[in-house]
């Protein structure tokens, strides 16, 4: 029921922007899509509306049921409603448009700012400096979130944000406050916000909290204290008072009363003003005394939302919902006097939100189909109606009866609080739950595996089917996770077929068995705008090898066992939507397997990744590196994991090196997709070179041999079905040099398969 809610659609609609189904079901990586929720919300509703309370009902037990087999969902639609689900879509959306005509009307008879076909930027939360100066929040599909400030000269960045969970800032004096968001080192289920101040001038940034969960902070009119809502756990806010120069903690303000505080500003010296939400769900802007949580409300409770507060002098500017739109307030502390701003749509936008005040200037943010746009007015041009100190209009039901009969006013009120009883839950309970399938490329790998995961989130499982292109070997797996304890805890077993090693200058081939048992430290490093993760751990194998005929009347059948020890550590800035790869970033494997009864053997494996800018924006050069040797008195041979020249028949080999580069670019967005199935969102190209040495007794009497090869990939960014992304590529690889384990021909056309599905 809230007019932010459908600010998406009304903006594309405003706009004439009338996207296909799946385009709007898949995104895109030019132009703006809303989510699916406001998608979803149309169509229930709608369809609860004309066709009744058990519409859904029927068309989700029969779509659930794959009655029908193919498009179940649409046959069922059709079935209960006897339309088409392309008719049920489009009546719909005709519906919903309806409500917003007048969006339509006034972008087509003023000046509209959706001059540019694709999305442009979000500026947001703008905040001025003086008069002619502003800072805000901009974002773009191609570059990391960046503080700018805007002058008559133009747009200069200050910084790169920190990883946040919103673009909400606060400046003052020339320093910026906000809060960035960060992962414990250990639980995934634990966060962090943590309160970061960059200085304008330098773009230099202090980090004032640890391990704390604070939200919209504000500026003192001193700048030496900061306001922010510390959100625990359990849903409790609080607001905190620190030090704006070091983050102590200075005071808590009292809150008995269950309230939930957001956009807290300063109001002089020991008072506060907040948009606050009571337990039963109404909102209010509140006066709150800093010492006794003593709060006076300056409006009445209402179920319209209330927030994005800006203080200048003695008067508040708001955002709050009004009837189908969000509007544009100010409050009069001073004689409780309210008014409202007349609506403005000389630039087409939808909604006035996240207000900025200077001495002559007002702004604020309006949403449009090329993202949050800035308006800036001279405060003489606008005109305030004064109206009561009640806000105006109610929350809009869009025409949707159904919402009078089945409301669901008060819900929060009427919950039930008392405690429920706690009792053990058995954590065997759905040990092996698998829900998913994972396709997955780690070269020379290729698998496919069913993964699994307890209700608890402590035990994960996996089967796993497994070609490795080096060997070409097939390999049936299941692997098994314990994470409750630190460090983890894993187990599994595996049966490898047709293993083969370079031997006198031909195969030899074997199966082997394997179990094993080790632990595991995964960390996560995550800070600022670097996603960091260190994995590392042991695990003790124990193998059975059969060869094969009529290689086991020369080799007998052995077992033994091995530890393998590895290292996993990577690091990249975050990426913007259509970067392919991160601009900057590492990643680096270190692998050692060694036996450690029966025979002798050891192996050493070091790779990595090395990602750099390109020559555009969405360009990226991966640069890898590889080394790996086994000892030259080997019985047996451990797994090949080795990525060697693509293109090439590989082998393990004595001693291997490998170097090779990577240029990935974007060819086109084509946005088109057919009968609900595959969604095309980009079409990428790859230009590579590859280099192994190999060191190793060869047939010919040399030590070692260059493999060398060059070519081409042509990828597709797709989805399936409307919800899986899938990414697959065509290779050409042309060999520079002889392929001398098989093959023919120094041209080879290879698929590249998914990296991921579900």
């Amino acid at each position: 029921r809230l007019p932010f809610f459908f600010d998406g659609y009304r903006a594309l609609w405003a706009a004439d922007k009338n996207y296909s189904w799946m385009k709007l079901r898949n995104g895109s990586y030019r132009d703006y899509t809303p989510d699916w929720y406001p998608t979803g919300y149309m169509l229930v509703s709608y369809g609860r509306e004309k066709f009744g309370n058990q519409f859904w009902r029927n068309v989700t037990h029969d779509a659930a049921a794959f009655d029908g087999v193919f498009y179940p969902l649409q046959r069922a639609v059709k079935k209960y409603s006897g339309e088409t689900f392309t008719s049920f879509r489009d009546s719909a959306f005709k519906y919903y448009q309806k409500e917003f005509s007048s969006d339509r009307r006034k972008a087509l008879t003023e000046n509209s700012i959706v001059t540019s076909p694709h999305f442009v930027a979000d500026q947001e939360y703008p905040a001025y400096v003086n008069d002619t100066t502003l800072i805000y929040m901009k974002s773009t599909y191609n570059r990391l979130p960046q503080f700018v400030v805007k002058t008559p000269r133009g747009e200069k960045k200050i910084a790169i944000r920190d990883i946040s969970l919103d673009n909400y800032f606060d400046y003052h004096a020339g320093k910026i406050v906000y809060a960035a968001y960060r992962p414990d080192l250990r639980w995934t289920y634990r966060d962090y916000s943590e309160l970061q101040v960059l200085d304008v001038a330098t773009g230099k940034e202090k980090q004032l909290t640890f391990r704390s969960k604070y939200f919209s902070p504000a500026f003192s009119d001193d700048g030496k204290t900061i306001v922010a809502a510390q959100v625990a756990p359990s849903g409790k806010s609080e607001l905190h008072l620190l030090s704006a120069d070091d983050g102590k903690l200075i005071g808590i303000v009292p809150n008995n009363e269950g309230i939930f505080y957001t956009y807290t500003r300063f109001y002089g010296k020991d008072k506060l003003i907040s948009a606050i939400r009571t337990p039963k769900g109404e909102m209010t802007l509140a006066l709150i005394d800093t010492k006794t949580g003593q709060r006076k409300d300056l409006l009445p409770l209402s179920y319209q939302p209330i927030g994005f507060l800006r203080v200048r002098n003695d008067t508040v500017f708001f955002t709050a919902a009004s009837g189908i739109n969000d509007r544009l307030f100010a409050l009069s502390l001073a004689d409780r006097k309210l008014f409202e701003l007349k609506d403005y749509y000389k630039r087409g936008y939808i909604g006035n939100y996240e207000p900025a005040v200077s001495d002559n200037k007002l702004a604020w943010v309006g949403f449009t189909a090329v993202g949050y746009q800035l308006c800036e007015f001279d405060k003489a041009d606008l005109q305030w109606e004064k109206i009561d100190t009640k806000l105006p209009g109610m929350l809009p039901d869009w025409g949707i009866k159904a919402l009078r009969r089945d409301s669901a006013k008060d819900l929060l009120d009427r919950v039930d609080m008392t405690p429920m009883a706690v009792t053990k839950y058995p954590k065997a309970y759905n040990l092996f739950n698998f829900h998913s399938i994972i396709p997955n490329i780690n070269d020379p790998n290729y698998s496919v595996g069913i993964v699994g995961e307890n209700v608890l989130n402590t035990f994960q499982s996996q089967l796993t089917f497994n070609y490795n292109r080096d060997e070409q070997y097939k390999e049936l797996s299941f692997d098994a996770v314990y994470g409750s304890l630190f460090p983890f805890l894993r187990a599994g077993v595996d049966y490898v077929i047709d293993r083969r090693d370079f031997y006198k200058g031909g195969n030899v081939y074997w199966n082997e068995t394997n179990l094993y048992t080790g632990f595991e430290f995964p960390l996560v490093l995550t800070r600022g705008i670097h996603i960091t993760g260190l994995s590392f751990g042991s695990d003790i194998y124990y193998n059975r090898t059969d060869f094969q005929p009529p290689f086991n009347k020369t080799f007998h059948s052995t077992n033994y066992s091995y530890l393998n020890n590895y290292i996993t550590f990577s690091t990249h800035i975050e990426q913007a939507l259509q970067n392919i790869y991160p601009r900057w970033g590492q990643n680096l494997a270190l692998d050692y397997k060694a036996a450690i009864t029966n025979i002798s053997a050891q192996q050493f494996l070091a790779s990595g990744n090395l990602f750099f800018p390109g020559l555009a924006i969405n360009h990226s050069l991966v640069v890898n590196l590889a080394y790996q040797q086994k000892a030259a008195g080997n019985v047996i041979d451990f797994s090949n994991n080795f990525p060697f020249a693509r293109g090439y028949f590989a082998e393990n080999l004595h001693r291997m090196y490998k170097g090779g580069a990577d240029y990935h670019f974007p060819i086109a967005y084509p946005d088109a997709g057919t009968a609900n199935l595959v969604y095309l969102l980009r079409l990428r190209g790859d230009l590579f070179y590859d280099y192994t040495r190999a060191y190793n007794g060869f047939i010919d009497g040399s030590s070692y041999k260059n493999f060398r090869s060059a070519g081409a990939a042509l990828f597709f960014d797709t989805q399936w079905f409307n919800q899986a992304s899938i990414s697959f590529g065509i290779r050409y690889d042309y060999l520079l040099d002889p392929d001398i384990f098989g093959g023919s021909g120094r041209s080879r056309f290879e698929i590249v398969l998914p990296v991921a599905v579900f």
